[in-house]
């Protein structure tokens, strides 16, 4: 288990004419951060800064920035693409060749490396993070975006990670007009997958979940229907919804330390324990098993490693499509801007907590423990 303390740090500097340092605004706790926590990450190590979705403003700019000037406020894509690579060029930017400096590590573990990402371990680059007064934003013309006005600064924080993560899980998962969805996990990122697929037009959108609160937001928010989890089984709840064929598309939007009620969740919290696996696929084993045969399943949640009892037999005879990724923000960042100044989506509400940086220790056993309600706790310098 990793430590979090509060401790002082040098400013960020500009370290090459691409750069520029935001001041920040508001950052946010999310789930992928719990995995740093847990230990579940490798190559973490004492005294880095975490944080990887924020807003802030433009303080100072590099030479070679032609997009951004002092006093911008902007929201940055938390994965880091150079706009130059063969992946950034074709829109792949989680995929970039050039942002992560430590790429040998991601060679071990994948066969190839991503791209790097603030605050998330030297496995993905070791960039200092966002829970910080200041940050130094990388590649700062393709990463970061202005904020349109309007737009407050708690609604633009998401946009950052959250929202274009959900909603790329929908748009690769190809939700078209007619399909049934089964989204898994209601934090933000499911609450944004199944509002995409609404948008997308999809006939019904079903998010599964056992904590209250996120069911209320989902379906309010999101406009979806909501499965309890600890209340039925979920595999007959989605057939009998569906005319007994399943959903056509099966998002899992939970990752590496998913929760369960049945004994399959003791067995896989004490081979991770052990590291005799790295992570709880058990919310990918459901949506595998819940998909209709020849629909696709999309695996938004973050995974580091190797997972047991995969259910492969069932992706093989059941002419299952599989596709997952790490999230292409730059994508879809500018158009998940326009759509949240015209009201389309809504993601204030996720920031059901605010708290200070000094407070941010409080904040994540908060949300890890979801208490008080917690969805999201929001940072704040001097808050």
């Amino acid at each position: 288990m990793n430590k979090l303390s509060v401790e002082q740090v040098p400013d960020p500097e500009l370290r090459n004419d691409q750069d520029v340092i935001v001041r920040l605004i508001a950052g946010t706790t999310c789930g992928s951060d719990l995995h740093l926590i847990g230990g579940y990450i490798p190559a973490m190590r004492a005294g880095d800064v975490i944080g990887h979705e924020f807003v802030g403003e433009v303080v100072e700019t590099g030479s070679a920035v032609r997009r951004h000037k002092v006093g911008d406020r902007v929201v940055v894509c938390s994965f880091v693409g150079c706009g130059r690579c063969w992946y950034c060029a074709n829109d792949l930017w989680s995929l970039c060749d050039n942002t992560n400096t430590n790429p040998g590590i991601g060679q071990a573990l994948f066969g190839y490396e991503t791209a790097g990402i603030f605050g998330y371990s030297h496995a993905m680059g070791g960039l200092r993070g966002s829970h910080a007064e200041y940050v130094r934003v990388p590649f700062a013309d393709y990463g970061a975006f202005k904020v349109p006005e309007g737009v407050d600064d708690t609604s633009a924080l998401f946009v950052s990670d959250s929202v274009p993560t959900g909603w790329m899980g929908a748009d690769l998962a190809g939700v078209k007009p007619g399909d049934v969805v089964a989204v898994w996990g209601c934090g933000a990122v499911g609450q944004m997958a199944a509002r995409a697929a609404v948008l997308k037009g999809a006939e019904r959108v079903i998010a599964i979940d056992r904590i209250p609160e996120r069911l209320a937001m989902t379906e309010r928010y999101a406009g979806a229907e909501t499965i309890d989890y600890t209340t039925t089984d979920v595999a007959a709840e989605l057939r009998e919804r569906t005319g007994g064929r399943g959903p056509d598309v099966c998002i899992e939007a939970v990752g590496m330390e998913a929760h369960s009620d049945g004994p399959m969740h003791l067995y896989d919290q004490v081979k991770q324990q052990l590291r005799l696996q790295t992570d709880r696929p058990t919310a990918v084993r459901q949506a595998i098993h819940a998909c209709r045969k020849a629909g696709t399943v999309f695996i938004l949640g973050v995974f580091a490693g190797a997972v047991d009892k995969f259910p492969l037999g069932a992706v093989i005879n059941k002419g299952l499509t599989v596709r997952g990724a790490q999230m292409h923000g730059q994508r879809y960042i500018p158009m998940l801007l326009d759509r949240l100044a015209a009201g389309e989506i809504e993601t204030a509400q996720l920031a059901t907590h605010t708290l200070s940086l000094d407070e941010a220790p409080t904040a994540y056993d908060m949300f890890k423990e979801k208490t008080d309600g917690c969805v999201r706790a929001v940072i704040r310098p001097g808050s």
